[in-house]
């Protein structure tokens, strides 16, 4: 945390390692945070993630999207970074609605700082001189009726880390559950029970991306292992729908004890919580480590299933990875859910969710009948200028 004496200054503190153009652009946010609480001599205690950083008097949290000012928590709200309505299976969701659009939104900011980070433009916009997506600003009305007319089922907080701006996704979300729309969060699950709480009314599904479980490798993130597992816990006792994703990176998470570790753990919790492996490729700062091959990726859901796992799949592979991108009833065996990539090639369930040979009910949420692959329709706002899309 950086100390800063004015609010002109919150806003350098926060920018001072992003592109000029994009601290032009950015202004201080203007909203009371919901997780502050009072730590004594000035400082505020942010609860919205798991670094809890103690913040002093006109100081930025880890984040640097948090900051105190005299006393008050002060929190983004009022723009997005970027849009995009995008298959629900590319989140990757694979027992949430399936076939259904996912109007995705994120703002800037992360409370880690990954390497091989995919989303980098966005969560690492106010570490790195060479990110930024330039920020839209918008009401949690219009992103909603943007949604609506795009043909979303559900509206998802995303690109860049949601719980360092859980209050925004709070109001958007609860603008969207008023005309039908189910909620989720991608996240990298560095939550706290605080956080949880506050998001649990207004939320269907969370993915975590479980990155490693050795926590000397999360440390290297910029974080800790427990606050995940934790998160990860909480999500599923509390009844949010819960997809957990690890990408596969050699030699950083991929060895045998490791991947035994992970998924045993994940089984622990529910063997019914889908684990989706996915294939690193070199991206952002990480260019050493070669390619996740599919093998690699069998290799890891042969594991996940002797862990327990019911629901294992392969992703970034399409149609090289067997029977690991489809769903197969846990009972049977039977395929119910074929799949190529993002595409819906075949779809079995029943109005219940269930198999329709032995009648097993698969958990997930599921539609009462598969309304076929949806594909958004383009929208141009009234004021003729798009939202921004990653």
């Amino acid at each position: 945390m950086r100390s800063v004496s004015t609010l002109q200054d919150v806003l350098a503190a926060r920018t001072c390692e992003a592109a000029p153009e994009l601290v032009e652009t950015l202004d201080p946010p203007s909203h009371g945070g919901a997780q502050g609480a009072s730590a004594g001599k000035s400082r505020l205690r942010c609860h919205a993630c798991g670094h809890q950083c103690p913040i002093p008097e006109g100081a930025v949290g880890v984040c640097k999207v948090r900051f105190n000012e005299h006393g008050r928590l002060r929190v983004p709200w009022g723009y997005v970074g970027g849009v995009q309505c995008d298959p629900v299976e590319k989140k990757p969701f694979f027992h949430v609605y399936p076939g259904a659009l996912a109007y995705s939104f994120g703002m800037l900011g992360c409370d880690l700082h990954c390497s091989y980070c995919q989303n980098w433009v966005t969560s690492q916009a106010l570490r790195d001189p060479h990110a930024g997506a330039p920020p839209r600003d918008i009401t949690p009305a219009s992103l909603v009726e943007d949604a609506l007319r795009q043909g979303a089922k559900l509206v998802v907080s995303t690109y860049n880390e949601p719980l360092i701006t859980i209050e925004w996704a709070v109001a958007i979300f609860k603008e969207a559950r008023g005309h039908g729309l189910s909620t989720a969060f991608v996240s990298n699950g560095n939550g706290t029970p605080r956080a949880l709480e506050y998001l649990r009314p207004h939320i269907d599904a969370y993915k975590v991306d479980l990155k490693s479980f050795d926590d000397r490798r999360y440390r290297d993130l910029g974080g800790r292992l427990q606050p995940i597992l934790d998160t990860v816990r909480w999500l599923h006792d509390a009844g949010v729908w819960v997809e957990i994703v690890t990408l596969l990176i050699a030699g950083f998470n991929d060895s045998d004890d490791e991947l035994r570790g992970l998924t045993q753990f994940v089984a622990s919790v529910s063997p019914d919580i889908p684990w989706h492996v996915t294939a690193f490729h070199k991206d952002y700062r990480m260019t050493d480590p070669a390619d996740t091959t599919p093998d690699m990726l069998q290799r890891a859901a042969r594991i996940a299933r002797e862990a327990g796992l019911r629901y294992v799949y392969a992703g970034n592979q399409p149609g090289r990875v067997g029977e690991l991108e489809h769903t197969h009833c846990a009972g049977c065996g039977e395929r119910l859910i074929s799949r190529y990539g993002y595409l819906i090639q075949e779809y079995r369930l029943t109005a219940n969710g269930a198999c329709p040979r032995c009648d097993t009910r698969i958990p997930g949420l599921w539609s009462a009948g598969f309304e076929g692959q949806r594909t958004a329709r383009p929208y141009l706002p009234p004021d003729r200028t798009r939202l921004s899309v990653l």
